[in-house]
């Protein structure tokens, strides 16, 4: 077996999934998500009821295609925040609470922005129903008896504050003219938590039956990346065991609905960097669900969860206490509120993949080192040494390895022109003479496929932490988790005008980092041994522009990694190769004529 064969299996491998994710499995995804959006659109709205207990509650103030009283749908996002509120202020968030339906509907995150610029606006999670992309969150009760009447989205609920923030909690109250008191008090940290406990004071003279949920929704699908790595849409954990489940399957499930029944666990909606949670009692038993419905103001997503049947005997009362997450997916946050109070699995909000057992500690480390250096692309080049060293030992013995057969290509060639078409006579010859000389063809490899899978985690961390989002290096990388700004296009920035978003053609808007990671792995070619077959020869040559081009429009700190870690791996190669005494040069590749017979063109050696 020619050593080559693996190592080209495995980069053509890499080289045709990215390919095909970018200019084949992207646009599919797109058309048919446009495809539906036009089914859904010809569709007739649904007729959603009041809630009961064997149906999902539905969104509060919400009717076939109507929007709360006064605010017309489509009207802009300020207009639609109206009515009698209840404001929020905490370090972390901004926003407010309708009192009609006591809905968690406005919150602004004040430390994160939609771009660089200082000026540019603050990402907005929560919108208010009747404003484009309506999206929030509700507690509230369900029963089984349709003559007991419940708080609903139309509910004015009194507050005992006008402010919410982390020093003050608030307690929302309701009374049903049927000798029932209804009691919301909401408690908010300094982050994205709010604590609900849902009371009920029963003053009447009969025993009755309530249900308490939670639901978060929203109106419309957002628009998502659609990147094979990274999932966004409706997720949970149920169970112990995360399921994620995409816009488009909860759309085709029958019904509209998934459900399944979980002790502890959570249930919610995520972006890629923001995401909003219910995480029900940790010790009760409820049923969670996805749900999916067509409504005049467009496709509505809800994530929600009921719990049990509570009895309630006259002047007695009942509380149930849940929680909501509303924010950034913060690493320390998350794995914060999951040891503090115990949710199971909220660590897995984050999109870590299957290789979880990777890219949580290459995060843990990264963070860590960040700590120390003060910058998360000094870390990158920290780790990538700490990395190597790793390894050293079995890189080292490749490493000797390909040295050893790098002298050997010279023996190689002979047997080639020797031998010629007879294959099965020169791969016989090519194994005792690998043999002899004691080499292994296939050692070369492994600096390879030891570096995939940690360059596979470290592109995953770059790109779901939001802790890369926004992050520095130095010069003109501003960004980690973007791409190289400059462009090949203008010069890199020589020319006076900015290169605009050319879609999927942004591969050919090369940057600096691209172009120098390119030379580095075209370095480190020059170093290996050559090919002796003349199709994998060009093959190789043409590696470092392919990857080049691929690498052009994924996040700078991973193309800096690969740069960083591709010029550690020349410097060990040469120290080695020196050490071994095999000269530093390029083995001339075998002309088309060596493969014949020993009669036909002699490749020099």
């Amino acid at each position: 077996m020619d050593q080559k064969n693996l190592l080209v299996a495995i980069v053509l491998s890499i080289a045709v999934l990215f390919v095909f994710d970018f200019f084949v499995a992207s646009p599919q995804r797109e058309q048919l998500r446009e495809q539906e959006l036009a089914t859904q659109q010809a569709q007739q709205p649904a007729d959603p009821s009041q809630p009961t207990a064997g149906d999902a509650p539905q969104v509060p103030g919400l009717s076939d295609g109507e929007a709360l009283p006064g605010v017309l749908a489509g009207q802009e996002r300020a207009a639609a925040v109206a009515g009698p509120r209840l404001q929020v202020e905490t370090p972390t968030l901004r926003g407010s609470i309708a009192l009609t339906g006591a809905r968690i509907d406005d919150l602004i995150l004040t430390q994160y922005r939609e771009t660089l610029d200082e000026n540019s606006p603050n990402i907005v999670l929560f919108s208010p129903l009747g404003a484009p992309n309506a999206y929030g969150a509700d507690f509230g009760w369900v029963s089984s008896d349709q003559n007991i009447v419940l708080p609903s989205g139309d509910t004015v609920w009194q507050a005992n504050e006008a402010t919410l923030t982390p020093e003050t909690p608030v307690t929302l109250s309701w009374e049903n003219g049927q000798g029932i008191r209804f009691e919301q008090t909401i408690s908010v940290d300094d982050q994205y938590l709010f604590t609900v406990v849902q009371r009920v004071v029963n003053q009447s003279q009969e025993s009755i039956d309530l249900i308490p949920y939670g639901r978060i929704a929203r109106i419309g699908q957002p628009e998502i990346l659609g990147f094979f790595i990274l999932h966004e849409g409706l997720l949970g954990v149920f169970n112990g065991t995360l399921e994620e489940v995409d816009y488009d399957d909860v759309v085709d499930e029958p019904g509209g609905v998934i459900e399944q029944n979980t002790t502890g666990g959570w249930i919610g909606i995520t972006d890629k960097y923001w995401m909003s949670a219910l995480v029900p009692d940790q010790t009760s038993t409820v049923k969670g669900r996805f749900v999916y419905t067509l409504t005049g103001a467009g496709p509505r997503y809800q994530s929600d969860f009921v719990y049990g049947v509570e009895s309630l005997a006259p002047g007695s009362n009942i509380e149930t206490t849940s929680r909501l997450f509303a924010g950034a997916k913060v690493v320390e946050v998350i794995d914060g509120y999951e040891e503090a109070y115990g949710i199971t699995g909220f660590d897995r909000a984050i999109d870590w993949g299957w290789l979880y057992f990777l890219t949580k500690p290459i995060f843990d480390a990264l963070h860590w080192l960040h700590g120390i250096v003060g910058n998360f692309g000094v870390a990158i080049l920290v780790l990538t040494v700490g990395i190597k060293l790793v390894f050293f030992p079995l890189a080292n013995k490749s490493y000797k390895a390909m040295a050893r057969m790098r002298a050997l290509q010279p023996k190689v060639m002979k047997l080639r022109e020797r031998f010629g078409e007879d294959k099965q006579k020169l791969n016989q010859e090519m194994m005792a003479l690998y043999k002899k000389e004691k080499v292994n063809p296939l050692a070369g490899c492994l600096p390879i496929i030891i570096q995939i899978p940690v360059f596979f985690a470290l592109y995953k961390v770059l790109f779901v932490t939001i802790e890369m989002r926004h992050a520095p290096f130095f010069g003109w990388i501003q960004d980690l988790s973007a791409q190289d700004p400059t462009s090949i296009l203008n010069l890199f920035g020589l020319l006076p005008y900015t290169v605009p978003d050319l879609g999927i053609f942004n591969i050919i808007s090369i940057g600096i980092w691209p172009i120098l990671m390119g030379l580095s792995m075209w370095f480190q070619q020059f170093l290996n041994p050559q090919p002796p077959d003349p199709i994998q020869a060009r093959i190789f040559q043409l590696m470092p522009i392919l990857f080049t081009f691929f690498l052009a429009t994924f996040p700078a700190g991973l193309v800096i990694y690969w740069t960083w870690n591709n010029t550690l791996s020349i410097l060990q190669q040469v120290v080695i190769m020196k050490r071994q005494g095999v000269p530093i040069g390029r083995n001339p590749a075998p002309t088309s004529g060596s493969q014949g017979s020993s009669s036909g063109s002699q490749s020099k050696t």
